[in-house]
């Protein structure tokens, strides 16, 4: 039994959602099914895939189900968590409840929480990035944002520290869509928390096209390692014991 990581699935599976990814560039053509390939050749039924965000480009829940039934339909059991293009995301409750409906008992969701996989106990947030790409956020938007999710990141630490309590000699992973981590730059209020956490390895996705750059940054005794599903050639990253 294993555990992989793989974001940025960006599905579209369901009618009145066609927003392929082909237009990004060469790699991104047929992807959907060299998911769907790469996945079935290396998860088994009783491994765990988490999905850090980026998901879907549904719009309600309900728009969501293809992509859901997608997912559900790949060996193993899968850990869904936001990015910052789900917005058919809504309350766990109600996503729990939509799985339970429709079937999908291999999907569950990582949403102010932590759980545990086999030896390893998974935490996370969706986090937020100071970049440049002149989207009209401001310093204030910026600031408030970054807060909100660290609130919601020491919410899931505390979780997985009761975990941890609980299950001793597992390891505390974290999962982010945005990197902490990026291009030399560090946003503070994830990192020092990550750090007092004890988290010695998180995963983000949310970049593109950087495929030449190294899969990982080394930041205050974590490792921050890229798992965007184009980066990874669309297979997902098995994470060591």
């Amino acid at each position: 039994m294993a555990v992989f990581v793989i974001a940025d699935l960006h599905l579209s599976t369901g009618a009145g959602t066609d927003k392929s990814m082909e237009v990004f560039g060469a790699r991104w053509a047929d992807y959907t099914e060299k998911l769907r390939r790469n996945w079935s050749a290396l998860v088994a039924p009783d491994d765990t895939v988490v999905i850090p965000g980026d998901i879907s480009w549904a719009l309600t829940l309900p728009e969501a189900k293809s992509d859901l039934s997608f997912i559900h339909s790949l060996p193993g059991k899968k850990i869904l968590a936001k990015g910052n293009h789900d917005f058919w995301w809504t309350s766990l409750k109600k996503m729990q409840a939509f799985c339970q409906e429709n079937g999908f008992d291999s999907i569950s969701f990582l949403h102010h929480s932590a759980v545990r996989a086999e030896n390893f106990i998974l935490c996370g947030t969706r986090g937020w990035f100071h970049d440049d790409t002149g989207d009209g956020t401001t310093p204030a938007e910026n600031e408030r944002l970054t807060m909100r999710e660290a609130l919601r990141l020491d919410i899931s630490l505390g979780e997985a520290e009761k975990l941890s309590a609980e299950n001793p000699g597992c390891e505390k992973i974290a999962f982010f869509h945005f990197p902490p981590v990026w291009n030399g730059e560090a946003e503070e209020a994830f990192t020092s928390r990550l750090e007092a956490a004890g988290i010695r390895r998180c995963y983000f996705g949310h970049i593109h096209g950087a495929y030449a750059l190294p899969s990982y940054t080394d930041y205050g005794g974590v490792r921050y390692t890229l798992a965007s599903a184009d980066y990874l050639s669309f297979t997902p990253l098995f994470i060591p014991k």
